[in-house]
């Protein structure tokens, strides 16, 4: 089944999240975990992915039943699939990002540019 872009959104959140909640903790073997509603406060509250709470949940469900996540002691965890999903998100995102590095850093066009008035 293929992802809708707020599922996309909501999956590559989570992902971002746990990286950088569990970043201080690379050389230990702990890892730390949200429960289903602290992520869906979290989300509001950053205003970037603006849906209603509701909407958010309903956006979890899906992705629980599309086994791309799961549940553990009522905390959210990535199933196989879903870190999946993940690493393809990232990788198509990369490309993007070395598309913008490259024109940001690239030198001008041998060829002169042509200039024109709106």
């Amino acid at each position: 089944m293929k992802l809708t872009f707020p599922q996309k959104q909501i999956l590559y959140s989570l992902g971002e999240f746990y990286d950088a909640l569990n970043q201080p903790l690379v050389k230990t073997p702990l890892r730390l975990q949200t429960s289903k509603i602290a992520f869906i406060e979290l989300l509001l509250d950053s205003k970037v992915i603006a849906r209603h709470e509701r909407t958010i949940y309903k956006n979890l469900e899906t992705l629980e039943d599309t086994k791309m996540i799961g549940y553990r002691h009522k905390m959210i965890k990535f199933t196989e699939k879903g870190l999946q999903e993940l690493q393809k998100m990232r990788k198509e995102l990369e490309l993007f990002e070395k598309v913008k590095i490259y024109f940001r850093t690239s030198k001008k066009p041998k060829r002169k540019l042509q200039t024109t008035l709106d």
